[in-house]
C-alpha cells in the first residue's frame, strides 16, 4: 500500500455501480417523460440569425461574436486541458489531496478558465437578446 492512500474496497464499487444503475434509470425516464425544447422543423430558405447554441457551447458562441479569431485560443484551451495530466513536470505527488501544493499553479490556472467558461456562458445566455445584442 503506497504511503498516504486509501485502499478500497469492493463494497465502495457496488455502491457506486448501483448509484450508476439508478441514475441511468431517471434519466432514461426523464428522457420518456420529458419533452425536448426543439424548434420547429429546420427551413432552408429561411434561416434564424443568430441562433443560440446549445448551453455548453454558449461560451464559445460568446468569444465567437467578438472576433472569428478567437476561436483559436478555445482550441488552444482544449489542448491545455488535454494536456493537463502532465503539465505538473517533475512534482510527484506523496499523498491524495486537494491542490496540492506542488500543483498550486495548475491548480490555479485550471479553476481560473473553469470560472471564466462559466462568466462568459452566463453572459451569453442571459445578457444576449435579439440579434446577439447585449441587454441589461
Amino acid at each position: 500500500m503506497k504511503n498516504g492512500f486509501v485502499k478500497s474496497s469492493p463494497r465502495f464499487f457496488n455502491l457506486i455501480k448501483r448509484s450508476m444503475s439508478v441514475l441511468g434509470a431517471a434519466l432514461l425516464l426523464c428522457a420518456a417523460l420529458i419533452p425536448a425544447p426543439l424548434q420547429e422543423q429546420a427551413n432552408p430558405a429561411l434561416t434564424p440569425n443568430p441562433a443560440k447554441s446549445a448551453w455548453f457551447l454558449l461560451w464559445i458562441q460568446e468569444l465567437v461574436s467578438w472576433s472569428r479569431y478567437m476561436i483559436y485560443p478555445a482550441l488552444v484551451l482544449a489542448c491545455l486541458f488535454l494536456l493537463l495530466p502532465w503539465l505538473p513536470v517533475g512534482a510527484h505527488v506523496q499523498r491524495a489531496s486537494w491542490f496540492p501544493k506542488q500543483q498550486r499553479t495548475v491548480s490555479a490556472v485550471t479553476v481560473l478558465i473553469c470560472i471564466t467558461i462559466v462568466l462568459l456562458t452566463a453572459v451569453a445566455l442571459f445578457f444576449r437578446g435579439a440579434n446577439w445584442s447585449l441587454r441589461f
